[in-house]
């Protein structure tokens, strides 16, 4: 019982927190960005978006938990717990606005809602979005999403006890 009320985190925390991550991510997308191509695509301001409100949305889902597994553990299960835990989340909620905007993009291609064709366009599109989102989007969170990572699991597991 005393695991779940540790898992409870602060609401300044899960408020600041969030928003911190959300920017990381959005500047860590932007660097990832400049770096490959000083930032020229017509789609600037939606990819800020989508790694910023990734970054946002993963950090409620992934600090709960991580602090449960952290509970009453040595620092370096702590810092895992923290670094795994706010890497999946991340990389899921983000590949999961990823393909509900793909999806509203092909929706007009698509069957009518709630049948059997509409079921497997949308989640063979769904799929097919997460993948793309793998192989071409996971790259904007380096070099600087790692060192954001790395950074805040440590400064995580320093504080958590």
């Amino acid at each position: 019982m005393e695991r779940f009320r540790a898992a409870k985190p602060p609401h300044p925390d899960l408020i600041a927190g969030a928003l911190a991550w959300g920017v990381q991510m959005l500047v860590s997308a932007m660097l990832g960005l400049y770096l490959r191509n000083g930032l020229e695509t017509s789609r600037l301001a939606e990819v800020a978006a989508l790694y910023f409100l990734g970054g946002l949305l993963s950090w409620p889902f992934a600090l709960p938990v991580a602090r449960f597994l952290a509970f009453n553990r040595p620092p370096e299960a702590r810092f895992a717990a923290f670094f795994v835990t706010l890497t999946l989340a991340t990389i899921l909620i983000t590949a999961f606005l990823f393909a509900m905007e793909y999806r509203i993009f092909y929706s007009r291609w698509h069957a009518p809602f709630g049948s059997l064709a509409w079921a497997f366009q949308f989640v063979f599109t769904s799929i097919s979005a997460v993948y793309q989102f793998l192989v071409i989007g996971l790259r904007l969170f380096l070099p600087l999403g790692l060192v954001c990572l790395v950074v805040s699991s440590y400064h995580l597991a320093k504080r958590m006890r």
